[in-house]
């Protein structure tokens, strides 16, 4: 319920990590959506119904005005294949640049852009290029960086460059919005707007997977391709998880320049449960509780107040070696030291492991496994921050006061 789960012996668990179950674990307004158009009619998208006329709408609004033709399938992976197939018969062209250590879903050819997946599969196809993630932490270009966002949005730019000396063309860079496999990334500011324009120069279109980040999450804007500025707008948006609150619900939004693309084939779409009655009714529920209970303010507030506690720890446990994030999209990047900011991956293990015991359902992500993710259902409260932080200190000082005093009998062994 809520942002709490139970066990079989009725223990509670707060839930950090549950973006699926964005306005909370089984929401009576969500259950009775689902069950009302139930009772009405469910059946497949052949058969006209005004939910996804109305669905459809709603979305509209939330986006930019050009991306205002809708695709509504049921999973993310379905959602971001489609892209892939929208950006390949707009431009004519095969290849794809995205982030390293990106994922972008489990069908075959989205396995074949996820970094993530396919370095321990068949390796990198030779339509894929891969650029570095704008990571101001631990990346090529770090916040001491004179200009970072130029920096990282010129390795795209040597990206095309190289493929175009080899013969290739760029249909699509495809990134998530806030990269969260890759360790809870916040782009800076700017770089998606170059980026866009080096890729858009080479004939491809950008397109920005909102499947982890969407629906008010981060707080300031309702997409968080959005906290890029007013003046970006990508080509192509693809939606899932939290869409549905839990129900399997995705979606697709783009322009009409590129939607007419793909009808030009002759080759309809269709998709036999996407855009079904109770999905839709479903999904305007999601928007319905989101504004009702005004998510997106809340998570700016819990955000800002679970970020402040954050980084107060930071000052006091030289583990922490940063702390990101946006609305309820936060990371704790974990450290060993602090001069090479080597990942302390045993060490985030062990603290989740701990934080499990303490109750608390947290987990980690990251190249390096040790980033702290935090992205949990927005009816996460203040009484929620505090809990976990004052947790995560008292694990961290315990684990501390441990090794002080293991290295006290290590120095009295040696002495004697």
């Amino acid at each position: 319920k809520g942002q709490y789960m139970y066990d079989e012996n009725g223990r509670r668990y707060l839930d950090c990590i549950n973006n699926v179950a964005h306005v909370g674990h089984c929401h009576p307004d969500i259950v009775k959506a689902a069950h009302e158009q139930n009772q009405l009619l469910n059946t497949n998208s052949r058969y006209l119904h005004d939910n996804l006329v109305d669905y459809a709408e709603r979305l509209s609004k939330t986006l930019p005005e050009k991306l205002c033709i809708f695709y509504f399938l049921n999973s993310g992976s379905e959602a971001n294949d489609l892209a892939l197939r929208l950006a390949r018969q707009y431009t004519k062209h095969e290849d794809i640049i995205v982030l390293d250590h990106a994922y972008h879903g489990h069908l075959t050819s989205l396995i074949d852009i996820s970094p993530y997946k396919f370095r321990n599969l068949e390796g990198q196809k030779e339509w894929v290029h891969v650029a570095p993630v704008p990571d101001t932490y631990r990346g090529l270009y770090r916040e001491d960086h004179e200009d970072s966002v130029t920096a990282y949005a010129n390795e795209v730019k040597n990206i095309i460059e190289q493929a175009h000396k080899r013969g290739r063309k760029i249909a699509a860079f495809f990134v998530e919005s806030l990269p969260s496999v890759g360790g809870q990334i916040i782009p800076p500011a700017g770089y998606f707007q170059k980026v866009a324009e080096h890729v858009r120069k080479a004939g491809g279109v950008f397109i920005a997977d909102e499947i982890q980040v969407g629906f008010g999450r981060v707080g300031k804007h309702f997409w968080a391709f959005q906290l890029q500025g007013e003046d970006f707008i990508p080509d192509i948006v693809t939606m899932g998880k939290p869409i549905g609150n839990g129900h399997p619900i995705a979606c697709v939004a783009t322009t009409k320049e590129i939607a007419e693309a793909f009808a030009s084939t002759g080759v309809e779409y269709f998709n036999t449960f996407g855009g079904n009655p109770v999905s839709c009714a479903i999904g305007l529920a999601v928007l319905d509780v989101i504004e009702k209970e005004q998510l997106q303010a809340h998570a700016t507030e819990v955000g800002n107040f679970l970020m402040k506690l954050l980084k107060e720890q930071k000052i006091k446990h030289p583990i922490i070696g940063d702390v990101r994030g946006s609305g309820l999209f936060i990371g704790v990047d974990l450290i060993k030291d602090q001069a090479q900011r080597t990942p302390a991956t045993e060490e985030a293990e062990h603290l989740i492991t701990r934080l499990k015991e303490e109750y608390i359902l947290l987990s980690t992500d990251g190249p390096g496994r040790n980033v702290l993710k935090f992205k949990p259902p927005m009816c996460f409260n203040m009484e929620d921050a505090k809990f976990v932080v004052d947790t995560i200190d008292k694990l961290l000082t315990g684990n501390a006061e441990s090794d002080t005093s293991s290295n006290t009998i290590c120095i009295h062994l040696f002495v004697s």
